[in-house]
Formats: C-alpha cells, sequence, structure tokens
C-alpha cells in the first residue's frame, strides 16, 4: 500500500542522487546545486541555502528552504559510481577502438539500433556519434601518415630515407590520435564511447561490481526509511535512472519498505533506459521495471524533454521496453518543454549545447511550470502529493518497440 505519509506535508527529507555514467567527484553536483538553487530561488521567490552534511557516510550537503511559506530540511546525498566509471574509462587507444567493433556489432547485431531509432532518433544519432568521430580520427592520422611519407619520401630514392620517413609518418599519426584522446574534453568521443561500451560489454547485464555498488546504494536508502523523516526520494539521472529503478524494486522486494515508514519518491530525469534494457541480457533490468511500475509503496515520476537530444524524451521506459503488466502504475511521464520553460534566449544559447541541455533538468528554469527540481528536492510536498491528478504528457510513446522482453525469474 502507499505509505499514510505520501500525502503528509513534509518538513525532513533524505534525498539520494544518482548520478549517470559520469568520471567526476560528486563535489561537481553540489556546487551545480548551490548555484542553480540559488538562481531559481530568486526567480520563483522562495528562499533556499546549503551547508555542509554533518556526519559521515556518502557524500552530500544539506539544504534549508522556506517554500510556500514552510521551512524543509533536506539532507541530499550523491550514490558515488564515478570509481568504477574511471575504471572503465581507463582503456588504451587501440583498445578504445576495438570496444567501438564490439559495441556497434552488440546494437546492430542484436537489432536494439534498429528499434532505438523508432523511438527517438536524437539519442540514437548521440550514440553513432562517438563512432563516427573516432573513426574521423583514425582517417585523420592515417591521411597525415601518408602524407608525410608520400612527401619525405619523393626527396630521395634511398630505402633508408623511406624507411624513416614511414615511420616518421606513423609517429605523427599516432601523436595526432593521443591529441584527439587528451582533448576528449571538447569532443566527448572517448567519453561516449566509453558509456555506451559498458553496457553493450555484457549485454545489458549488470557487472558484479556494478551489482555490488548497487547493494550497498540499497542499504544506505533502507537505513534512510528508518529514519524519523517525512519522505527519502531516490532521483536518478540519465543512467543513473535505471540504477535507482533497481535498487528500489530489490528493496520492496526484500521488505525493506515498511508501511507506515516515510513517504518513497522516484524521480527519473533524462532516462536512457532502453539503450539498455532493449539489449538481450537485460532480464535483470526488464524484470525491475515490470516490477516496480506496478507497485503502491512509491510514487515514480519520469521528466524528460523533446530538446534533451541525449535521452529518450516521453518514452515510457517500461512499455517501450515490452514488459508492461496489467494493473500497471508508474511512472507518470511527462515534458520539462525546454522550449517552453526557458526563455527565448537562454533557449537559444542551450539549443545546440547538447550535453548542456542533458543536466537541465538540475538547474533552474526561466518560466518553470510544474516541474522545480529543488522545489521537489526541497519543497513542502511529497513527489506523490506534488503530481497527484497530474496527467501524463499526451504524446509520449507507450507502446511495446523492444525485440527482446524476457525478465529475470
Amino acid at each position: 500500500m502507499v505509505s499514510k505519509a505520501q500525502g503528509k506535508t513534509v518538513k525532513t527529507r533524505r534525498v539520494f542522487y544518482i548520478p549517470g555514467y559520469d568520471p567526476i567527484h560528486p563535489r561537481r553536483y553540489r556546487e551545480l546545486y548551490r548555484k542553480e538553487s540559488a538562481a531559481q530561488a530568486a526567480i520563483s521567490g522562495y528562499e533556499i541555502g546549503l551547508k555542509p552534511k554533518a556526519g559521515r557516510g556518502n557524500y552530500g550537503w544539506q539544504v534549508n528552504a522556506e517554500i510556500d511559506g514552510q521551512r524543509v530540511s533536506a539532507q541530499v546525498e550523491v550514490l558515488v559510481w564515478s570509481d568504477i566509471v574511471r575504471e572503465s574509462m581507463s582503456s588504451s587507444i587501440p583498445a578504445t577502438y576495438w570496444q567501438l567493433l564490439r559495441t556497434a556489432w552488440v546494437y546492430i547485431g542484436s537489432g536494439a539500433l534498429w528499434r532505438l531509432m523508432r523511438l527517438r532518433k536524437g539519442p540514437v544519432i548521440a550514440a553513432l556519434y562517438p563512432v563516427g568521430m573516432l573513426i574521423a580520427q583514425a582517417l585523420l592520422a592515417v591521411a597525415l601518415s601518408l602524407l608525410t611519407y608520400g612527401l619525405l619520401g619523393m626527396l630521395s630514392e634511398h630505402w633508408a630515407a623511406r624507411l624513416a620517413s614511414a615511420a616518421l609518418g606513423m609517429g605523427l599519426g599516432v601523436a595526432l590520435l593521443r591529441w584527439f584522446k587528451n582533448k576528449d574534453g571538447k569532443f566527448f568521443a572517448y567519453y561516449l564511447m566509453h558509456d555506451y561500451a559498458y553496457s553493450a560489454a555484457t549485454k545489458g547485464a549488470n557487472p558484479p561490481q556494478l551489482e555490488a555498488r548497487m547493494a550497498t546504494f540499497g542499504d544506505a536508502i533502507a537505513a534512510a526509511l528508518t529514519d524519523d523523516v517525512d519522505e527519502v526520494l531516490v532521483v536518478g539521472h540519465s543512467s543513473g535512472a535505471h540504477l535507482g529503478v533497481s535498487v528500489l524494486a530489490d528493496l520492496i522486494r526484500s521488505g525493506r519498505v515498511a508501511e507506515g515508514g516515510p513517504a518513497l519518491g522516484l524521480l527519473t530525469l533524462g532516462q536512457v533506459v532502453p539503450m539498455v534494457s532493449f539489449l538481450p541480457r537485460a532480464e535483470r533490468l526488464r524484470g525491475d521495471l515490470r516490477y516496480l511500475s506496478a507497485r503502491d509503496e512509491l510514487a515514480w515520476v519520469d521528466v524528460t524533454a523533446p530538446g534533451d537530444g541525449c535521452a529518450f524524451a516521453l518514452c515510457d521506459p517500461v512499455s517501450v521496453s515490452g514488459v508492461a503488466p496489467e494493473g500497471k502504475r508508474w511512472p507518470l511521464v511527462f515534458s520539462a518543454a525546454f522550449t517552453q520553460t526557458l526563455s527565448p534566449a537562454r533557449w537559444k544559447a542551450l539549443r545546440w549545447r547538447f550535453f548542456r541541455l542533458h543536466f537541465q533538468y538540475l538547474c533552474a528554469f526561466d518560466r518553470p511550470r510544474d516541474y522545480d527540481y529543488f522545489q521537489i528536492t526541497a519543497g513542502p510536498q511529497t513527489l506523490a502529493a506534488r503530481y497527484d491528478g497530474r496527467p501524463a504528457s499526451k504524446s509520449r510513446i507507450d507502446h511495446a518497440v523492444s525485440k527482446y522482453t524476457s525478465v529475470a525469474a
């Protein structure tokens, strides 16, 4: 049953933020929250401030806010898996190109790529971008090597000089590839390739190291559910969305979400669930999607926006994965509507900054409607109460598309 606390006023809240595939230290999220919450408070006319989190445990911060005349205290913690991400990104240049071939084969050979394109072309283009960019970088390196050999080799017919020219050309080609990798903070080719390769390597199954980390996430959330707080809110962004689904499914299955405890909410933002759930060995994720979508122990809201080219905007992650059960309740799917909630000037400035837009859900809006990240995480309403009666977006995609629909036993 839905907790009695789902509809009560919130004075205290525990928030657990699960990042996407991100190697950066979690302080990045604290600074983003600090800056953007202040901006949103100035726009929307409420008060909000941050201070260091007390005690040990997960990295986090304390938020104190006064919204709609009510004071709320929220403790925000980041459930970190950036060390796993960094380890998976430590591949050499040749290993990355091998990942490219293997990942392309998994998505093309399984038929997942064609079905993903039937949902949204934006995230598929984003997935193809690192493939095209890495191939272009390799071709430029080969061209530089051949050009160097051709120019210097023509100056001499001596075999030793030609050998030296070939060696120099190869060296310059390798140097160019290394330069591209060192500048990947601008190109994002290696980063995105590692991201897609991470799930493709196991064809959608969770690697053991990630499963172990998800278990620790579950322990932290379970402990919070025994605290004297009004709501426990889990926020999963990007790849963190499907981790949040599995973590909460495990908690409810194991009986660690007690009736009468704090309200439990799951907010998924900019989700890319189909990139994993459409793969052949994603039985665990598909089973968790199916299970969680029918539970009344929580409220689950999924927010995306068509302007976010990196997310599967308005795609119901349960339905498109082909695992919607009878009695499906969740998620409530609606749009953050960037073109309407951002001013024309701001939308113009951000429109082609795809990676920045993918984080807009965590930022301030010039003309917010019913989505305000800071009111959700630090306001006086539970997630369930805030969106009680809110209809799903009419333009959502909620029919089965995945070829693979088997679930874990």
